[in-house]
């Protein structure tokens, strides 16, 4: 029980971290490009998890290397998709779909593992598209572009969440988190060549956005998931980040100096509520199962 408890917790202390970062990185974007930024931002903090890892490194093997490697290229779907999605939404609209992906957990759980969800759980997918369509479809019911790219990214990231429920305990979480972040480093910096052009010099905003987004939430972030994900379940884990889109809004409407209008501020309900009408009840199925 008290490992669960500090589990939450730790999960809880990423998923702010997480939701705060949304508006620096769209500052950011206006002076780098998005792969680019990608590129430095994991590479910085693959060199920091790396360098902390020390001598564990002589114990790599081929599976940790391999599922690493899996993982990783899941995770870089999941910021490419989100980042390039930056450059064309809000903040505020990006964090909310973001945390769609927890609705997608038992959704793509149920394809890959054949779990079917419950009533409650379609009833919460149901609830919470409604709420996406209120918060990002304009007037002409045209979908931003950038809305369905974060979207895109959130199903990445619900897969990485179901990925690190399946591999992180058989692996030593300093390098299977090491290498998931030189993953997506390398990919984003192959994509970037052909595509970018990196810039002779940072605005401030990108060093802002570079220092916090590589070492807070990259580096510590997931070296927190990767370890005490091994406690709890994916479910839990999507549980505990429905809170994201409520810290990013917090963040755009503190920082961003963003608004939400009434229709946007119903959508994010709607979508917070379908939220836990998806999760809590599979939550409360996994506890008695246990017992």
């Amino acid at each position: 029980m008290a490992k669960q408890l500090l589990a939450d917790m730790a999960l809880l202390l990423v998923t702010f971290i997480w939701g705060t970062t949304f508006v620096f990185v769209q500052r950011a974007l206006t002076g780098i490009g998005p792969l680019y930024f990608i590129t430095l931002r994991f590479a910085l903090a693959f060199i920091f998890l790396a360098l902390a890892a020390g001598r564990q490194w002589l114990n790599l093997d081929r599976f940790t290397l391999r599922h690493g490697c899996l993982v990783g290229l899941i995770l870089c779907g999941g910021y490419i998709f989100q980042t390039l999605g930056l450059k064309f939404t809000s903040a505020a609209t990006a964090g909310f779909i973001t945390g769609l992906s927890v609705i997608l957990v038992p959704l793509l759980n149920a394809v890959f593992y054949r779990v079917l969800p419950g009533p409650l759980t379609l009833t919460g997918a149901l609830i919470a598209t409604a709420g996406l369509a209120l918060l990002t479809l304009n007037p002409g019911l045209n979908f931003n572009p950038g809305d369905f790219l974060v979207f895109l990214g959130a199903l990445c990231f619900a897969g990485q969440i179901l990925m690190v429920e399946r591999y992180a305990r058989l692996h030593n979480t300093w390098l299977f988190t090491s290498i998931q972040l030189f993953t997506v480093a390398m990919v984003a910096f192959l994509l970037a060549l052909p595509s970018e052009k990196l810039p002779n010099s940072f605005t401030p905003a990108v060093w802002q956005a570079f220092i916090l987004t590589s070492l807070p939430a990259t580096s510590l972030a997931y070296i927190i998931q990767n370890k005490v994900q091994q406690f709890t379940t994916a479910i839990h884990t999507a549980i505990i980040f429905t809170m994201e889109p409520v810290f990013a809004a917090l963040a755009a409407y503190l920082w961003g100096q963003e608004t939400l209008t009434g229709r946007q501020v119903a959508g994010c309900l709607f979508i917070l509520l379908g939220m836990f009408l998806a999760e809590i009840k599979d939550h409360k199925s996994q506890q008695l199962n246990t017992t």
